[in-house]
Order: structure tokens, then C-alpha cells, then sequence
């Protein structure tokens, strides 16, 4: 075989296909070369955590993320769909073609999404957070009981409207688990029912009793605009309503402009779900009475922690229960203030 010297271009094309392939041209060290006595360096792993929306509530999970990531030495990435339940398979899709190891997921829709989820957890460490899909092949849900968290909504509304009233219901969806479960027990509450997971009032139906009156349960899928127009339509058609209920954190800010624009804010009771600043500030100032919260800082870092120690094969990393509780806490006006310097400090200073 005759050998003839190599123009630049054809080098310069090897080298780039060499590249792609892994073994570079020049003196640079592979990635995977072994380390000094010998052995092979550790794989950072990679863990996403996907949300089933964009809002505050997940920013501050995302901190939680970027703090466990930096802490275990693991490539965490914070991921949030814009457009429902489509973006959020393509989110996990991609990262499954990208070789994640673990995915933490708050299902938007778990009856339709188990086939998938199940798919998704054949291939990568999965669990849920925030929202769960029991029937799915995840590993633990991390969250709070959003039943029992609910409860402690309806009993502030009941705390300020100690003689009865009527009421709204504003929430972004249904079809998630956690919406189901926080609705419901929102409702018993108000009502004087009995605790009972089980129980489901449809959205449209109105429920009466103890001087207690739900108007209905209004739904945005995500919308602001359609979230914002739900409350100005609801102060429209009754002028004397009592109270506004906002159950997803970007609710009760769209409940608070709207009443503003109508002349009212501090004439109709407010109470809110999750810890925008929005919320927080109508708590200081008095036209929000109180705010149910759940940890999100939390389930971004318990998140990430779970997933690293059953992808390092740690002991005793999953209970039992597949359930790791954080538990959901009322906040008043009394109690604002510290809150949220708190969270301040967890997220850098603001949200």
C-alpha cells in the first residue's frame, strides 16, 4: 500500500471524528482514563427534578435541588414544563436519551401517566414529590398528605368566617392527585365533615351545611388569565360572596388583583394555599387571613438526597410506607414575618 501525506482539510476531518468517538486528536487526557493507582474515576451522577408547572413554589424547590446537588457532589438540574402534560413527557423522554440516573416528578395527570412513568422508571431511578402516582413503579413519594393539609385550609376559612359564609374554590386542575386530595379536604373541613380521603364532591355541585356555603370549585389549568378572569367573574356574579379560596400557590395573588380592580380587597376574606410573596405580603399587610405551606425547599433537597443515596447503594434509604411525609403548617399573621425571612434565606434573598 502506497501512503500519501494527508491534506489539512482531511486531518482536520479525522480529527473531529475522532473526537466523536472519544479518542480526541492531541496530548488532552480522556474523561475516562483511569486515575492515579489505577482505578477508573467515580461517574458524577445526574438527577433532574421535574415539575408539573412554572411557579414560585417550584423556584424554591429548584434552590433546594442546587443545595443537595452541590452538597452529595451530583450533577442536579431543575426542570419545568410550560405547556402541561406533552412538555412534561418530552422533558423526561429527553432526559431518559441523555443517560439521567434518577428523576424526581410531580405527575400532572397519574392515571394517564403511570403507563409512561412505569416506562420512565425501567430506565432510571424514579420517585414522585409534591403530587403522587400511587399505582406507578416509583420508588417513595416525597411530600405531605395534601388531604390532611387540606383540612387545615378549610379551618382557617372556618376561623375567619366563624359564623358561616359563602365561598369559592379556585384551583389550577384536577386531574393531579394532590389537587384531588387538597380540594376535598378543604371542602370537609369547611362543612364539619369527618375525616375521609375517600370522600369526592364534584367541582361543579354546591354543598351547604352549618351555615357554610361552596359556590363550586373553578379550575385554570394553568392559566393566569383564565385564573384572574375565574375570580373577577365569581366577584361579578356574587357581589356578596364571603370568601375566595386559592389552592395552588399562584391562585390567591390573581384572587388579590381581582379584588383589588373590584374595590373589595379587604372586604372578602382570603385564604391561600403555598408561600408566594404575594400571599406572604396580603398575611403583613391583613387583606389575606392565613396561608397553608408546604416545604418545597424541601422536596427539591429530600429529592435529590433520595435519589443519590439509592443510586450509590446506601441501606435504608426508602421506608417501608414509600412515603416520606413533610409536613404542610398554617401561617398567620402572626407567624409571617419569621417565615419568610427564613425562606429568604434558604432561596438567596428572594423567590
Amino acid at each position: 500500500m502506497i501512503l500519501r501525506p494527508l491534506s489539512r482539510g482531511r486531518f482536520v476531518a479525522l480529527c473531529l471524528t475522532a473526537v466523536l468517538v472519544g479518542s480526541g486528536c492531541g496530548p488532552a487526557k480522556a474523561p475516562d482514563a483511569p486515575a492515579a493507582g489505577g482505578a477508573a474515576p467515580a461517574k458524577k451522577l445526574k438527577v433532574a427534578f421535574v415539575s408539573n408547572g412554572v411557579a414560585a413554589f417550584w423556584k424554591i424547590a429548584g434552590a433546594g435541588v442546587k443545595a443537595a446537588g452541590e452538597k452529595l457532589g451530583v450533577d442536579a438540574q431543575t426542570l419545568m414544563p410550560v405547556e402541561g402534560i406533552g412538555d412534561q413527557k418530552r422533558m423526561i423522554e429527553d432526559l431518559l436519551t441523555r443517560g439521567v440516573d434518577g428523576i424526581a416528578v410531580s405527575p400532572i395527570d397519574p392515571v394517564n401517566q403511570t403507563e409512561f412513568l412505569n416506562q420512565a422508571a425501567h430506565r432510571a431511578k424514579l420517585l414522585t414529590h409534591d403530587s403522587d402516582a400511587p399505582n406507578s413503579d416509583r420508588l417513595v413519594y416525597i411530600g405531605m398528605d395534601n388531604y390532611k393539609a387540606g383540612r387545615l385550609c378549610g379551618d382557617l376559612v372556618r376561623e375567619v368566617l366563624p359564623k358561616g359564609g359563602t365561598i369559592m374554590i379556585f384551583i389550577g386542575r384536577l386531574e393531579q392527585d394532590n389537587a384531588k386530595r387538597r380540594r376535598q379536604g378543604t371542602i370537609d373541613a369547611i362543612l364539619g365533615r369527618p375525616e375521609n380521603p375517600t370522600n369526592f364532591d364534584p367541582p361543579g355541585a354546591v354543598l351547604e351545611a352549618n351555615g357554610y356555603k361552596i359556590l363550586g370549585t373553578l379550575t385554570d389549568q394553568f392559566d393566569p388569565a383564565k385564573g384572574k378572569a375565574n375570580a373577577e367573574d365569581t366577584l361579578a356574579k356574587y357581589p356578596d360572596i364571603s370568601c375566595l379560596v386559592g389552592l395552588f400557590a399562584y391562585n390567591p395573588p390573581l384572587m388579590l388583583e381581582a379584588l383589588s380592580q373590584a374595590g373589595k380587597l379587604g372586604k372578602v376574606k382570603v385564604v391561600a394555599f403555598d408561600e408566594d410573596n404575594a400571599t406572604l405580603e396580603g398575611i403583613k399587610k391583613g387583606t389575606v387571613h392565613g396561608t397553608v405551606v408546604q416545604n418545597p425547599y424541601m422536596y427539591g433537597y429530600k429529592s435529590v438526597e433520595i435519589l443519590t443515596g439509592v443510586l450509590r447503594g446506601e441501606a435504608g434509604v426508602i421506608p417501608a410506607a414509600k412515603f416520606i411525609d413533610i409536613p404542610a403548617r398554617q401561617i398567620r399573621q402572626d407567624s409571617v414575618e419569621a417565615f419568610w425571612a427564613d425562606l429568604k434565606a434558604k432561596v438567596g434573598g428572594g423567590q
